[in-house]
């Protein structure tokens, strides 16, 4: 054999033997590594940080139906003992709801539609909304625009979400969610004149939302048929009340 193939061959050998002593070999017991390009039920989107749950989905036993970990940036609670109840008898009627796809779902509405109704955003606003709740949008929307004003508005993150009731009624499911969000809004007369609010202050805004399903229905979304303040704070998006269950 050629000299320079046997030196090839002990060069190749030391290399695998380096590379097993320092990677390892496989022996079938290891974890299973994520992969990088499949996002997780749990991924956090930016600006708001999805919520931790544990055990994930709808828990029922005798003590408790739902149990969620608190992430101390975003904070998940079921409020009380009807709530939960609540949810759980939705999860009967509807096997396919999953609390956490909610939660996040619920999470990612309210930045969306926040947002949308600021920069008078229609189409995104009458996909999210119940018609009730999208014609007092609507008008709020066309009463600001015709006093000249506009609104900027960025959510910078969910504190805290909050599930205060949960119900079935005839065949359709109504969750009522208080959110607490941290947010910059600033409101602008037509000549650029400031209203109200700072663009480099963040504050607190506090809103109670309802959100309803047709548990027949062949779509799988949840529309906001509820809107109003759980508590009066300065310089926040001035949504309009709307909707009800009737």
């Amino acid at each position: 054999m050629p000299a320079d193939l046997i030196l090839y061959a002990v060069v190749a050998a030391g290399l695998v033997f380096w590379l097993r002593s320092i990677l390892g070999t496989r022996h079938g017991d290891e974890r299973e590594r994520p992969n990088p390009y499949t996002a997780s039920e749990n991924s956090a989107s930016d600006p708001v940080r999805s919520p931790t749950f544990e055990p994930s989905g709808l828990v029922s036993n005798e003590d408790k139906i739902v149990e969620l970990s608190v992430n101390p940036t975003n904070q998940v609670s079921v409020g009380n003992r009807m709530a939960e109840e609540g949810l759980l008898g939705i999860s009967r009627v509807d096997r396919a709801f999953d609390i956490e796809q909610f939660i996040e779902g619920a999470q990612n509405a309210f930045v969306i539609i926040v947002e949308a109704f600021a920069q008078g955003d229609r189409d995104t606003l009458r996909n999210l909304l119940s018609e009730s709740v999208y014609r007092a949008f609507e008008g709020a929307i066309e009463e600001r625009a015709r006093r000249g004003e506009t609104v900027s508005t960025e959510i910078h993150a969910i504190r805290r979400t909050e599930i205060i009731e949960a119900s079935l009624r005839e065949r359709a499911a109504y969750i009522t969610i208080r959110f607490t969000a941290d947010e910059t809004c600033v409101i602008r007369d037509r000549d650029g004149e400031i209203l109200s609010g700072n663009p480099d202050r963040i504050t607190e805004m506090v809103d109670v939302w309802v959100f309803s399903r047709e548990l027949r229905a062949r779509d799988p979304r949840w529309f906001l048929v509820e809107t109003r303040e759980d508590a009066i704070e300065e310089h926040k998006t001035p949504l309009p009340e709307a909707g009800g269950i009737e």
